[in-house]
């Protein structure tokens, strides 16, 4: 009889072994697909106000500025950006340029006050170091998607914040 436990020990050893790495995958799957979820929907938002007029001060599809676009987007999970840049940059944790993912705020200086906040957007894609694009309002022509990695955003990038 016990050397039969014997033989079934290192069985159930492993079996639970493998139940709790189970459970503990299952757990950040979880997170990572919830996650993942909340991204697609505050891109989506972003993405449903393209073509939309720059305006100042604006919060609506009749014309918008760059932290009402990111507060308008986050808003559609719920989650709630202050209204200004200089606000939003104090969100979440601060991610480096080259760690940057979908869903993550970029802030920028501005050509003259590089130390001042000046304009937001909402990082889109990812494919890669210098493969990074942005939802933002832009000046002139309204809300767009831009390439990150260029010599003028380069320039005056500032800092990306995650939020999600």
């Amino acid at each position: 009889m016990e050397q039969k436990n014997l033989r079934l020990q290192p069985f159930i050893i492993f079996l639970i072994f493998v139940l709790a790495l189970g459970s503990t995958g299952c757990g950040g799957r979880k997170r990572a697909n919830i996650r993942q979820k909340r991204v697609n929907t505050v891109i989506s938002a972003a993405r449903s106000y393209r073509g939309t007029p720059y305006k100042w001060g604006g919060t609506s599809r009749a014309g918008l500025d760059c932290s009402a676009l990111t507060m308008n987007s986050f808003k559609s999970t719920n989650i709630h950006l202050p209204r200004s840049t200089k606000d939003q940059i104090k969100i979440g944790e601060k991610v480096k340029l080259n760690d940057l993912k979908p869903g993550d705020l970029v802030f920028f200086g501005s050509v003259k006050r590089k130390r001042k906040v000046a304009h937001v957007g909402i990082v889109s894609r990812v494919r890669g170091k210098g493969d990074v694009y942005f939802i933002h309002a832009s000046t002139s022509l309204g809300v767009i998607e831009s390439k990150l990695h260029t010599k003028y955003y380069l320039k005056i990038f500032k800092q990306g914040r995650r939020v999600l």
